[in-house]
């Protein structure tokens, strides 16, 4: 586990990253008065740029960002679905079936034809523009500059190129010799690697902005290696891209008010219906704990904030059970996932989960600033498609061959749809000074991350390391819908899935599975605090500006 803290200080940066080379770049851009969004957005782009496997430039993107004294925004920098101005009969081609071990098994569609349109930087670009203080060529040197000289291997990257670096990767050359030591095994974790290639796409995209990825000569070549093998993504595509700013949905719980990402997202609104659900039963039975901690700006044991009562667990599992089998019966097949959100979270805000209808990679950025600024930023690049744009030693993103965010079929949504996304980058603030940033990535564990956590935080008031380190809970659902819970050991759990009947699977301890939480803190004395979850590799630390 990893936090620090600091003494209050007019110009300090907490940063939850996910490595040491994108806490560094976060640490390079706070030192030249970077706010929190500036030490976010360069954090993120290293990490998307150094962390081959889990996230690339070639990305989608959320971003969450609340300033003191305005209402808070989410920057939707999503993958979208390419093939603007094709002729139906070019749908359906282009993918490569790559079935890994990873996960347990999984069957992913990979190639050309899987990769959407991306549009994570032009998202981080328009943060830059609108929230940050330091010019955008700054944000982005840190990561041209690791490219360069060098960066470490993360261990999050060795798992999972263990199971993919030949099978997935070995489809392109050029991102095989990414992924792979000289003697062609995959790399290892604390090998140093460089991206010439990368660190020359980065400088122009300093230069120049990210138009050199839509309308400038990246975005060429990528359009002409689309049309040489059967990809989607046009002149058109990429052209028409814009980040859009969305309203987030609003949820009080506890003390907290929290802005969580909205529709067209999925992972948003499955928070809001959980976390909602979670606080009517809490303060049904009396808030527990409520107020205390370092969240309620006071002291308790860990012991007494944990939800330990039997019947808590059985709250946690039965909401994730109701709300994750109505998302996977329902929402995932909805067409206009942009109404259907917010026709779910207008059913339950009236009704309960009793208005419920019956009918893979990411990595987080959290930063909170002394001034009270909090940016959290979740990027997804899916599996990977195996592929990199020629001679740019950038990885593209597989979103349209992800099965699970593609329920409707391949190529089956209408072009310029944004694609369904797990991710839920939050932010939140109280009436007394507080500020929170938080965000995970893990799939469809994304929501029930967050879920846990944050009712640990907002409702119980523990302190972010105990709120991260808790044990967690997810439901899961087989091909016939069957539902099954994967836990952490832990007595309470155990004793109200006996309780409840159901099938389950012992995680052991502090287990990858369960996403991995990053937070960045604000205190009512304006103390500052960063923690990343043990359950993944993270890098924490409180800057001074």
């Amino acid at each position: 586990m990893a936090s620090m803290s600091a003494s209050p200080s007019p110009a300090q940066v907490a940063l939850a990253a996910t490595g040491p080379v994108s806490l560094a770049a976060g640490r390079e851009v706070a030192r030249i008065g970077g706010n929190a969004v500036d030490v976010a957005l360069a954090a993120a782009i290293a990490a998307m740029s150094t962390e081959p496997g889990i996230v690339s430039l070639g990305s989608g993107a959320f971003i969450s960002i609340w300033a003191p004294g305005e209402d808070p925004i989410v920057i939707d920098g999503n993958v979208e679905m390419p093939g603007r101005g094709l002729p139906r009969e070019r749908f359906g081609e282009g993918v490569v079936a790559v079935t890994t071990d990873y996960g347990g098994g999984v069957t992913m569609y990979a190639g050309h034809g899987s990769v959407a349109t991306p549009g994570a930087v032009p998202a981080c670009q328009l943060a830059s523009d609108e929230r940050g203080l330091v010019p955008w060529a700054e944000v982005v040197r840190p990561a041209a500059a690791a490219c360069r000289t060098g960066y470490p291997i993360g261990v999050a990257s060795q798992i999972y190129l263990a199971f993919t670096a030949h099978s997935l990767y070995g489809l392109d050359p050029e991102a095989h010799v990414l992924v792979t030591r000289d003697d062609g095994t995959p790399v290892q974790a604390g090998d140093v690697r460089t991206n010439p290639q990368l660190a020359e796409v980065l400088d122009l995209i300093g230069r120049e902005g990210a138009s050199v990825l839509t309308i400038g000569e990246i975005g060429r070549a990528l359009v002409a290696d689309m049309a040489a093998h059967g990809g989607l993504i046009t002149a058109r595509d990429l052209a028409e891209y814009d980040p859009a700013v969305r309203v987030p949905v609003r949820r009080q719980v506890g003390d907290w008010d929290l802005a969580i990402n909205p529709p067209p997202s999925v992972g948003g609104p499955m928070l809001a219906v959980m976390l909602g659900e979670l606080a009517v039963r809490a303060g049904a039975n009396g808030g527990r704990d409520r107020g205390r901690g370092a969240h309620g700006g006071g002291s308790a044991a860990y012991e007494t904030l944990m939800p330990g009562a039997v019947s808590e667990w059985r709250d946690i599992i039965d909401v994730q059970r109701a709300v994750l089998a109505y998302r996977l019966a329902v929402h995932d097949l909805a067409e206009d996932l942009d109404a259907q959100g917010h026709e779910l979270l207008l059913s339950v805000d009236r009704h309960g989960l009793a208005g419920l209808p019956t009918s893979a990679s990411t990595a987080n950025i959290s930063a909170v600033d002394s001034d009270g600024l909090a940016c959290t930023i979740t990027v997804s690049s899916g599996y990977g498609a195996g592929i990199t744009i020629p001679g740019t030693g950038l990885i593209l993103n597989n979103a349209l061959g992800e099965p699970e965010l593609n329920r409707l079929g391949l190529h089956a949504l209408r072009p310029g749809t944004r694609l369904a996304s797990n991710m839920a980058p939050t932010t939140g603030r109280t009436a007394d000074g507080r500020v929170l940033a938080i965000g995970s990535p893990g799939a469809d564990r994304i929501t029930t991350a967050l879920m846990q956590v944050l009712l640990q935080g907002c409702i119980h008031g523990a302190d972010l390391r105990h709120a991260i380190e808790a044990p967690r809970v997810h439901v899961s659902f087989d091909d016939v819908g069957a539902p099954r819970v994967e836990y952490e050991a832990d007595p309470g759990i155990e004793a109200a899935i006996a309780e409840l009947g159901m099938d389950s699977r012992d995680h052991g301890a502090l287990s990858m599975y369960f996403g991995g939480v990053g937070a960045a803190y604000r205190a009512i004395d304006a103390t500052l605090q960063a923690a990343g979850d043990p359950r993944r590799t993270a890098a924490v630390e409180v800057f001074t500006r």
